[in-house]
């Protein structure tokens, strides 16, 4: 049976999924140095005590106002500052501000002027009224891939949706292309996007019109996981004819951008969004796009973050895969369907990391998952319901715990019943019950 995460939870099982060290081919860092947990508060800092946590992330919500993504020199001051400091600097005497180098007066004061108008306790209620969050670096949901990113690195993500973003992003491929894509086109991201949810892959995408709309499609199609990144704030629904087509992802899936409620799509916001979507990424694969397309873009960068990349061949003759064919003559692949691009990608995290001690797949679970898992009956396959009632939880919530189970591989589903795996192999372990990780 094929995995597939489920669309309502994305709780993190327990520690990090395989193959979170490898997700590059080397390792690389895009312009400026990698940036991790310990940067959260500036140079030298420990741990933030839990109300510098606070003001740390309300400060990183402000800037999300006062800075355009991917903005360096505002990563940079962040980097040296924290978000805090970086606010204090901004909204305090302009004396204080003028060790902020590398932009003229003119920008810096047009900085200024954008954080004393910004309100980031309205903007954190309003997202969370609206069920929407706020992830900031350092944070448990944090996905740390985008620290390859140096100073462009997101502020933070502003995110509609139930699942771990972290979670999710481990195990997640995008596919992106022509906004003016031609029917073999839809129809290719569409199958390969359904293929992909179907062997337990996050599509990712930018909900933009044709290629990404069809990739959208096709794993909402499969009941399967989806994420769109956004080049506007996540409540604002552009573009307008897609605004039914979001409310299924945020309802299925995740919604993703950097940009603050309210906030409108600009040229240059869509180029420096498509960073986010292959950072996010462990691979980006190309479905028609003519030789100055966004989605190329989105390929080179994945390129520089030693990601995959990957494109789908059209005739020789179409304008709309000039660009893909120009990818493909360097260091992209050729793929034609899910299975190609997972026996690429899957190498990279397939594996677990290297341990000290005999770990069984068992103790990786969270304990709501151990429950449900125990709850099964060996040798028969039983309903939600029958679980549920073994479990001593909801069937709702055993459902989700379920999902969660099938896309780890420990359980398989039987029309409406579930059952365990007959095997489940491990490094280092023999083969068994998947419940104990061997025999």
């Amino acid at each position: 049976m094929s995995a597939r995460p489920d669309p309502r939870t994305g709780e993190d099982p327990g520690g990090e999924p395989p193959g979170h060290q490898a997700y590059g081919h080397e390792r690389q860092v895009h312009r400026g140095r990698g940036l991790g947990e310990d940067a959260l508060a500036g140079p030298g800092a420990g741990p933030p005590a839990p109300d510098a946590l606070a003001r740390e992330r309300l400060a990183r919500a402000a800037l999300t106002r006062v800075l355009e993504p991917g903005d360096e020199h505002g990563g940079r001051w962040l980097r040296d500052h924290g978000a805090a400091g970086l606010l204090d600097l901004l909204t305090g005497p302009e004396s204080g501000s003028a060790g902020l180098s590398g932009v003229g007066p003119d920008r810096l004061a047009g900085y200024r002027r954008r954080a004393a108008a910004a309100d980031p306790a309205a903007d954190l209620a309003a997202t969370e009224a609206s069920g929407g969050r706020f992830v900031c670096p350092a944070e448990p949901d944090w996905p740390r891939q985008l620290d390859d990113l140096g100073d462009a690195r997101p502020i933070g993500l502003w995110v509609r949706g139930r699942p771990s973003l972290r979670t999710w992003a481990l195990r997640s491929v995008a596919v992106v292309g022509a906004r003016a894509c031609t029917p073999y086109g839809a129809h290719m991201a569409t199958d390969l996007a359904a293929g992909l949810a179907e062997r337990g892959w996050v599509v990712v995408s930018g909900a933009a019109y044709g290629i990404d709309g069809a990739a959208h499609r096709g794993v909402l199609a499969a009941g399967g996981a989806t994420a769109a990144v956004l080049a506007c704030g996540v409540d604002t629904g552009y573009p307008r004819g897609h605004a039914g087509l979001l409310r299924r992802i945020a309802e299925q899936g995740l919604v993703v951008g950097e940009l603050p409620p309210g906030s409108h799509p600009t040229r240059s916001r869509f180029v420096l969004r498509n960073r986010v979507i292959a950072a996010l990424t462990r691979g980006t694969v190309v479905v028609e796009a003519a030789y100055r397309s966004g989605s190329l873009a989105t390929a080179r960068c994945a390129q520089r973050l030693g990601r995959h990349t990957m494109g789908v061949p059209g005739p020789a003759t179409s304008g709309l895969s000039a660009g893909v064919h120009e990818l493909l003559r360097g260091e992209a692949v050729l793929v034609t369907d899910a299975d190609e691009v997972v026996e690429l990608v899957g190498d990279i995290g397939e594996l677990a990391p290297v341990r000290r001690g005999p770990v069984c797949a068992r103790d990786l679970l969270a304990p709501a998952a151990a429950r449900v898992l125990d709850a099964l009956p060996a040798g028969r396959a039983a309903t939600a319901a029958e679980v549920a009632l073994a479990a001593g939880s909801d069937t709702d919530e055993v459902i989700g715990r379920l999902y969660e189970l099938h896309s780890l591989g420990f359980v398989e589903r039987q029309g409406d019943a579930w059952r365990l795996t007959t095997r489940q192999e491990e490094p280092g372990t023999r083969t068994g019950d998947p419940r104990r990780g061997g025999p």
